[in-house]
């Protein structure tokens, strides 16, 4: 499957894959779809790939005019494909990359404020729910208006006890499932 920035300023620029499966790649069609959800809003906008493998998200984010992207991975395959694909489409100097575990990395201090934290981990191991409620935990990671997106398999959603954050809206793709978690306002 060859990956790409769908468009943008980076448009039509191929992203290298992480090699092995050790990663989830979104497709372009769930891609598109997220992005015409979000549309204008992703403009100046920062982000925070949790589980960024390819770092097809927090690309194709900044190659529609966000403002910063922080991309996030555990192992050293993905990080070195991220950094490569962060250079190839010239989004060096909006970009963060960082080797660790997401969960250390959530439950620490916030460091910075996000719009968008996505979170696709690799399936089945309910990650996506741990990671949600850590962010749930440490709500300063997100803006006031922020919201967590969260890519899973259907079969893996489950409702998730919550304080800070509520379940908004829902969009299936095939084997793919988009849930949107907003904040809730004080």
């Amino acid at each position: 499957m060859s990956l790409r920035v769908i468009a943008g300023s980076a448009k039509g620029r191929k992203l290298k894959s992480v090699p092995g499966d050790t990663t989830r790649p979104v497709m372009d069609r769930v891609k598109e779809a997220l992005f015409n959800i979000l549309a204008g809003d992703v403009i100046d906008s920062n982000w925070w790939d949790l589980f960024a493998g390819t770092g097809a998200i927090g690309i194709e984010a900044l190659s529609r005019g966000a403002g910063f992207a922080r991309f996030t991975d555990l192992h050293r395959a993905p990080i070195e494909t991220i950094r490569e694909n962060v250079e190839h489409c010239k989004f060096s100097a909006q970009a963060e990359i960082r080797r660790g575990d997401a969960f250390a990395m959530l439950a620490g201090k916030a460091d910075r404020q996000f719009e968008y934290i996505y979170i696709a981990p690799p399936q089945y191991k309910e990650m996506w729910s741990n990671a949600l409620k850590l962010v749930d935990d440490h709500i300063d990671w997100l803006t006031e208006d922020g919201t967590v997106i969260v890519q899973i398999d259907p079969t893996e959603y489950e409702e998730v006890e919550l304080k800070n954050l509520v379940d908004g809206e829902q969009r299936k793709y095939g084997s793919t499932l988009l849930v949107f978690y907003d904040r809730i306002e004080e």
